[in-house]
């Protein structure tokens, strides 16, 4: 793992998310965590200390890593002092280079393994400490970085949720009513997880956020709103509302920024004496009481969730205002994910959109410009000469360097938007690309479509284009192949898109600096797509599957 966490670490903590979220279980919870960071970190034992109830020492201590003869050489499970006290009196995370050399250290009794590096991260619960992970001894001998904490962190938050559903689960199973409110709570939140490993869109998950949640409390309606800047903005709307989305509330002139610096949840059982920005600015008439819950993730405010009962018979009870708590943390934790899954994606295409400007520029460079400035030299000479002779040798030789030059830049043109896609569609430009490429480069290349005659929305079609065409260029700058093939076919559901070459290959998980491979997953992602890539000794095969309802995001990828 790098410095920062990467998407693909992202993306894994995501889905033990959905995992533990979906176990009852607190000691498979705690394994599963367990196991999950050691992956994440590479480090070789991981434990978890569970506070006593006054959070001043470890009553319970979980490892992995450590086997059967290490551990029966302890006489005891650590209380935690030394070290593991650190994170006991300062909950917040704790990289150190070197146990031994920290002030607080013990020294380790007889029998413990050697342990170097060490990187702890608090586990909180309802804004309290309930226990600590602990990970030691990376492998290859190097230490945390900010990558690990920051993957480790995000899982603790994870696990949070996850015990304190399963502690709410197994309370509930005495209590009838309450064991109805807890499955709720759990199916709700299941779902907000389940959105975020499938569906890394916000407007999406937003979407998700606000049915759930209105139907968990039985309101009448639902908006959510996220903060950007000093301002709060209405983002998402569910049930009997209005919402005017983008609507911008003054953190410090509305109730519900109140509710979230404050940090806690408010009931309000008379709307129009109580809150400062009227629910109907929000786009809901007729609301006689409001539950407004903070979104926090990892301290931070995220947003709130406004839910309204419209009828002056129904009120909001102290299990709603429960459930609804518990489930704005998950929702705060599936909208960070999915905005930070936004930004990076935002970054890779920004990144990919720059390199491609600099390849044109290259081009231009050192083509046109450097034709103009071989014209100039010729027109310059001819006019030193004066002669007739002189001017009509240098008139053709210009023309003939400017219907040079004007292929070229048709070549460029038909690069940057292909007319031949706009004019003929997907068949018909694919097949052209293939000519075009197999023409200008020593390169065979086999063409397959089906059917042949395909049709599909215009951004779908430009995507695929854009695909193939980048995967050609690959081939003919990189590969050193004598033959390619490209082959798409159209089924019921998708699009699936093979590019494959006999060339020398390259290492698929090496990180590419050029724009090829990100652009290429980057267009694919937009398009809410898959994408693999095999290569070897034999040569690369790209393999994509694009889904042929989906076109949102599709524009931006051309």
């Amino acid at each position: 793992m790098s410095g920062v966490l990467d998407a693909e670490s992202l993306w894994r903590v995501i889905d033990v998310g959905r995992v533990v979220l979906s176990e009852l279980n607190e000691d498979l919870i705690l394994d599963r965590v367990l196991q999950t960071a050691q992956q994440l970190t590479g480090a070789r034992y991981a434990a978890l200390g569970v506070l006593n109830e006054d959070r001043t020492e470890l009553e319970r201590f979980v490892t992995r890593g450590m086997d059967e003869r290490a551990r029966s050489q302890l006489d005891e499970s650590p209380r935690g002092r030394g070290v593991l006290g650190v994170l006991i009196s300062r909950p917040e995370p704790l990289r150190i280079a070197e146990v031994g050399a920290h002030p607080r250290s013990y020294g380790f009794p007889p029998g413990h393994p050697e342990m170097h590096t060490f990187l702890g991260v608090p586990i909180l619960i309802r804004g309290q400490a309930w226990g600590n992970l602990y990970l030691t001894e990376k492998e290859g001998g190097g230490e945390f970085d900010q990558g690990d904490e920051d993957a480790v962190v995000l899982l603790a938050s994870w696990a949070s949720i996850a015990i304190e559903h399963a502690r709410l689960h197994r309370t509930a199973e005495d209590r009838g009513h309450e064991l109805e409110q807890a499955v709720r709570r759990l199916r709700a939140t299941n779902e907000v997880a389940s959105a975020v490993g499938g569906e890394p869109d916000l407007e999406r998950v937003l979407e998700l956020v606000v049915k759930r949640g209105r139907a968990l409390v039985e309101a009448s309606s639902l908006v959510a709103l996220l903060v950007e800047g000093e301002d709060l903005v209405l983002a998402a709307s569910a049930g009997e509302t209005d919402a005017p989305l983008g609507r911008r509330l003054k953190l410090r002139e509305s109730t519900s920024g109140t509710v979230l610096q404050r940090g806690r949840t408010q009931l309000i059982e008379d709307v129009h004496a109580r809150m400062q920005v009227p629910p109907e600015e929000l786009g809901v008439q007729g609301a006689t009481s409001a539950l407004l819950v903070p979104m926090l993730y990892r301290a931070q405010p995220v947003g709130v969730l406004m839910a309204f009962k419209q009828d002056a018979n129904a009120h909001f009870s102290a299990e709603d205002e429960e459930s609804l708590r518990i489930y704005g943390s998950s929702a705060a934790l599936a909208v960070a994910s999915a905005q930070e899954l936004a930004s990076r994606r935002m970054q890779t295409a920004i990144a990919a959109a720059e390199e491609e400007r600099r390849r044109w520029a290259r081009e231009l460079h050192d083509q046109t410009l450097q034709t103009l400035g071989g014209l100039r030299v010729i027109l310059a000479g001819a006019r030193r000469h004066g002669d007739l002779e002189s001017w009509q040798q240098a008139g053709d030789d210009a023309i003939e360097q400017i219907e040079h030059e004007i292929a070229n830049l048709r070549a460029i043109v038909a690069d940057l938007r292909p007319p031949a896609l706009e004019e003929f569609g997907l068949s018909t430009a694919v097949r052209a690309l293939c000519e075009r490429q197999q023409a200008a480069a020593s390169l065979r290349i086999e063409c397959t479509l089906s059917p042949p005659d395909m049709s599909l929305a215009p951004e779908l079609e430009l995507t695929v284009y854009r695909l193939v065409q980048e995967a050609l260029t690959n081939i003919v700058k990189h590969a050193q192949a004598s033959t390619a093939r490209v082959a798409i076919e159209v089924a019921e559901d998708d699009v699936c898109v093979m590019v494959a070459d006999d060339g020398v290959g390259f290492e698929v998980n090496r990180p590419s600096r050029g724009f090829g491979l990100a652009g290429l997953q980057e267009r694919v992602g937009l398009a809410n797509g898959s994408v693999e890539i095999e290569s070897g000794a034999s040569g690369t095969v790209l393999r994509a599957n694009l889904p042929v309802g989906v076109t949102a995001g599709l524009l931006r990828a051309g």
